[in-house]
């Protein structure tokens, strides 16, 4: 991994309304110098945004325009982005089904627990999504900080899964 262009990630979970938007908009707001281009998706989406993942967003000063739900059909199609890494964060030990993702992009599972599916109070559940949001946000800035250009494939892909074991 040499190249200096932009690297294209897709954060890819279920219902593509709350976490892997989260992940999306992290990775866009804190990869500096445009060495990181996000996207998300999801298996079977929402169809819309989780409303407190655009609060929480907001509250963070971070871009919320062009975030919407949708599939990732979209990103398997000839005029779709190339992808570089892929990662789910869906969550495995709730026995939610991740989606897996075909193709030659570096993959990695980062899973954090679903924020839209807290049941509570209003203020219980803008904490849940604080709390997948910060997991989420350490996750990125350990992956943006990684010397691509320096580490093999295979030294790289360790990091990333090593990364989502954290």
């Amino acid at each position: 991994m040499t190249e200096t262009r932009a690297f294209n990630v897709l954060f890819l979970c279920t219902g593509n309304s709350a976490r892997s938007i989260l992940g999306e908009a992290a990775t866009n707001h804190l990869a500096t110098g445009g060495r990181l281009r996000a996207y998300s998706a999801g298996s079977h989406p929402k169809g819309e945004v989780h409303p407190l993942a655009l609060e929480l967003l907001r509250q963070l000063h971070m871009p919320t325009e062009g975030l919407r739900s949708k599939s990732w059909e979209e990103f398997s199609g000839p005029d779709a982005p190339k992808l570089d890494f892929v990662f789910t964060v869906c969550d495995r030990a709730a026995a939610e089904t991740c989606p897996y993702w075909p193709g030659q992009p570096m993959t990695a599972h980062w899973g954090v627990p679903d924020p839209a599916a807290v049941q509570g109070t209003v203020e219980e559940q803008r904490k849940a999504f604080r709390e997948v949001f910060q997991v989420l946000q350490r996750r990125i800035e350990l992956f943006a900080n990684l010397p691509f250009e320096k580490l093999s494939s295979l030294a790289l892909e360790e990091q990333l899964n090593e990364i989502g074991r954290r």
